[in-house]
């Protein structure tokens, strides 16, 4: 059990999504992601061990090393392909509750802002980390953040932006989130952000990293 496990982390740690992928070159023809989950699964290896031992384990070396400027965004990008190709075969067991997500986040680009390359690498290892992905989308209005909240209840928030004119809209989400439901877990990242900033509106964490999201979430929850 604990070598397939291995290999299917070391799937999603290369961007390896299944036996027809090209890349990386020197894994071509290998087993891939999906087919290693699948046989995990076939095999009788508990979703939750798949999921801890084999997803989260390739998503955080992928993490740590991003954060480390060790690989680069396409590097995520493939990480996470393989990752979603390995999850089609596990969602049925967290549908069933026979399998649970360590926890929501509900996830967006704040009002006025389309960017979205950096909120859907957050969403992307946020799913790797074992989290249940609510993703609004982008200029995502404070009220439709709310509203997510409330429909998903002891979820936390993840907000994005890139540009410094919408970073007042940051803040008026803070403050309606945390008003309306207080208590609830706001993280804020983007280009033009800092710790102080994300202190001043309130925020409850500043990363600029995905990984760095992922390790406050996993700190707080120990």
């Amino acid at each position: 059990m604990a070598e397939i496990l291995e290999q299917l982390a070391t799937c999603i740690e290369r961007g390896k999504v299944n036996k027809d992928s090209p890349y990386p070159p020197d894994m071509k023809g290998q087993d891939g992601a999906d087919e290693l989950c699948k046989k995990a699964i076939d095999d009788g290896v508990p979703a939750t061990d798949v999921l801890e031992k084999g997803l989260i384990a390739g998503m955080n070396v992928v993490g740590t090393k991003f954060s480390k400027n060790e690989v680069f965004v396409p590097d995520v990008l493939m990480a996470a392909k393989a990752m979603t190709a390995a999850m089609a075969h596990l969602r049925p067991f967290f549908d069933s509750g026979e399998a649970t997500y360590k926890g929501t986040i509900v996830i967006g680009t704040v009002q006025g802002d389309l960017h979205d390359i950096g909120k859907n690498l957050v969403a992307m290892v946020m799913e790797g980390g074992g989290y249940k992905v609510v993703d609004l989308g982008v200029d995502v209005s404070p009220e439709k953040f709310l509203g997510a909240v409330k429909e998903n209840p002891g979820a936390c928030v993840g907000l994005s932006a890139l540009l410094t004119t919408t970073m007042v809209n940051m803040e008026k989400t803070v403050e309606l989130v945390k008003s309306e439901v207080p208590g609830t877990i706001v993280l804020v990242g983007g280009a033009p952000l800092t710790q102080e900033f994300a202190e001043k509106i309130g925020a409850d964490a500043y990363s600029p990293d995905p990984q760095g999201a992922l390790d406050y979430l996993a700190g707080v929850a120990n």
